[in-house]
């Protein structure tokens, strides 16, 4: 059984088999994984392969981690969703197979300044992200992760949702479920959590609705809605500071989409879009930048 190394990205490797995938090329690195393309034997056709590093396989929580984002990607079926395929509990080598998608992360885009790809494709991003969300809470999940780095997209603009490694059923507020949550370390990405994800509240669609607000946000602006010096600071921020406003970073964007940003980013769920239906009713007829003479009505 293969034990992988921390090849550097972009690395190739040959003649390394894993339950019947052949290693190709290594695509990433995580915290606790590795994303490989590979070649199934039998077919002849490219995946991607997401394996836990060395020092995780035998973890049990990292093994869990992975299955769990497994499990829930293999109920996604969508076309702004990657696919994955199956998943293999080996113990040496424990892995999930999904779609090959070669496209960098909005996230990676933002870091290069491709802003003229990133102006002319953003209503598409947004309307296909946000329908990718719509997706996903319909199918009784939270995603708790959103930002630019989960989304993919390609030169074509066709866009993919990934890593549900928090996704989490949507929850109720009842008694029970307060009596037996479990308490523990907020769970997510700082710059784009919910004041209710922070505060370890029980959370449906609209956390993910104020997760993509920031996501919009960083995508038209280049910077995130809140910034701090230290963690405890920036969640302070997303719990009692309102916002400024992404037309004073970036004055091209129009009144209406600040104001759906602004509106998404309500600390009180309550007064954000009910769900990614009405942030898409929203989006569809909206123009995002003052000179997208393309919109004009």
């Amino acid at each position: 059984m293969l034990c992988l190394v921390n090849l550097p990205k972009g690395a190739r490797v040959s003649d390394q088999i894993i339950g019947g995938y052949r290693l190709v090329k290594l695509l990433g690195n995580g915290q606790t994984s590795q994303v490989w393309e590979v070649v199934e034997q039998t077919s002849h056709r490219h995946f991607a392969m997401k394996i836990l590093s060395v020092e995780h396989a035998k973890k049990q929580e990292s093994r869990e981690a992975l299955f769990h984002e497994a499990a829930v990607g293999i109920q996604m079926a969508h076309q702004n969703v990657i696919k994955i395929m199956s998943v293999n509990k080996d113990k040496a080598n424990p892995h999930y197979i999904m779609e090959f998608f070669p496209a960098g992360s909005l996230k990676a885009r933002l870091m290069k300044k491709d802003t003229e790809f990133l102006k002319k494709n953003m209503h598409s991003i947004l309307k296909q992200g946000a329908t990718a969300l719509a997706y996903v809470n319909a199918s009784g999940w939270v995603h708790r992760d959103v930002k630019p780095d989960n989304f993919l997209v390609n030169a074509a603009c066709e866009l993919r949702l990934i890593d549900f490694a928090l996704a989490r059923r949507v929850q109720t507020d009842s008694f029970l479920s307060r009596l037996f949550r479990r308490r523990g370390n907020v769970q997510g990405t700082r710059s784009f959590m919910s004041p209710e994800q922070i505060l370890g509240q029980p959370l449906d669609g609209r956390a993910d609705v104020y997760s993509f607000a920031a996501t919009m946000y960083e995508l038209t602006t280049n910077r995130p809605p809140f910034r701090g010096d230290t963690q405890n600071e920036l969640l302070r921020k997303h719990l009692h500071e309102k916002p400024i406003s992404p037309q004073n970073v970036n004055p091209d964007l129009t009144d209406e989409f600040a104001k759906l940003v602004l509106k998404m980013l309500s600390k009180k769920r309550e007064d954000r879009p009910e769900s990614f239906h009405e942030v898409l009713m929203a989006i569809n007829p909206m123009r995002i930048y003052k000179t997208d003479v393309a919109r004009k009505s």
